[in-house]
């Protein structure tokens, strides 16, 4: 309990450092954000009369923490150019940028530890070096490259083999789920193929470590084979430091979608922010980046938490350290 209190005290203590940085980031760009927003050809009385809608008339501590006060109590703003709640479009767009974000890592987990613990346990040589050379060349792949060549290779109406539609999501959303997961499948295994080979090439760093440790000569003399010893007792003993990088991968796949969303016409957070950015919705963008960073914080977070769980050594220092403070 004293572990999670802290952790969540430091999570609180990031959002408000992160808060108060987009806040001003905002503010210190050059120009006016009631002049950027009411564009080139505004009149002074126009100018004005928006930055007096806006609030921006007042101290940059009442913005804020009228801004702050909002967001506590859940409310993101009112879009100035839509007329829409912030926070009902961000939930309703992460409606399809969350499932191709777990999807597209579902695809990253399955081609990245399989075949990274496989370039280390496989008997042959070549097989060795032709997968790290797989993982390698899956890094190098350019997203919007990788997710054109997909497009030419399976989409519907221009692709080789006709199985997934190229663009667009369905007006009805995930009441049509299979045209919904459908349309999610090329851009998911671009992303996944991009961040497997991150993954590949990670485990595969991790286990070549575990060859020489104590911890497979010990498996290896309670009668297991050496392929045995890495699978069984390596994967479990990195396993901390994979759930580090796919937690941290995770997160950042929130931001790298933008491009994938763009190309593949979804209308996700990384459009909506695109497009908020392109129409100068400043006030608008700093709920969706404030947004974008307390899911980043999050996964920080979880991350913590599952170390704790999956790592003994951490129980232990931390019984260690308590008694000390005790003595």
């Amino acid at each position: 309990m004293r572990f999670l209190l802290r952790r969540l005290a430091l999570l609180l203590a990031a959002l408000f450092g992160m808060s108060v940085l987009i806040f001003l980031a905002l503010r210190i760009l050059p120009g006016d954000v009631a002049s950027v927003m009411a564009g080139l050809n505004a009149t002074p009385a126009r100018v004005a009369r928006l930055r007096q809608e806006l609030g921006l008339n007042r101290s940059y501590l009442q913005q804020y923490f009228e801004w702050a006060g909002n967001v506590v109590h859940g409310n993101l703003g009112i879009s100035v150019l839509t007329g829409r709640d912030v926070g009902v479009q961000i939930v309703s767009r992460m409606q399809i940028t969350f499932p191709l974000i777990l999807i597209g890592l579902l695809i990253a987990c399955l081609i990245g530890i399989p075949l990274g613990a496989a370039s280390i346990v496989a008997r042959s040589a070549r097989v060795r070096q032709s997968l790290h050379l797989l993982a390698l060349t899956g890094g190098a792949i350019p997203a919007l490259w990788g997710a054109m060549l997909l497009i030419l290779l399976f989409s519907k109406g221009s692709g080789l083999i006709a199985l997934f539609p190229s663009q667009g999501f369905p007006d009805a959303g995930w009441a049509q789920a299979g045209s919904a997961l459908a349309s999610l499948m090329l851009p998911a295994v671009t992303v996944g193929i991009i961040v497997g080979s991150s993954i590949m090439r990670y485990t595969r760093s991790a286990l070549q470590e575990m060859l020489s440790s104590e911890f497979v000569d010990m498996g290896m003399a309670c009668g297991m084979t050496r392929v045995q010893a890495v699978l069984r007792i390596g994967l479990r003993v990195v396993s901390p430091q994979l759930v580090s990088v796919i937690g941290l991968t995770f997160a950042e796949m929130i931001t790298g979608v933008m491009v994938i969303e763009n190309l593949f016409a979804l209308p996700g957070i990384g459009s909506m922010l695109v497009t908020d950015v392109g129409n100068r919705d400043l006030l608008t963008v700093q709920s969706e980046l404030f947004v974008l960073a307390a899911f980043f914080l999050c996964i920080g977070f979880v991350v913590d938490v599952l170390h704790r769980v999956l790592d003994p050594r951490l129980k232990g220092a931390g019984l260690l350290s308590t008694a000390g403070g005790v003595q």
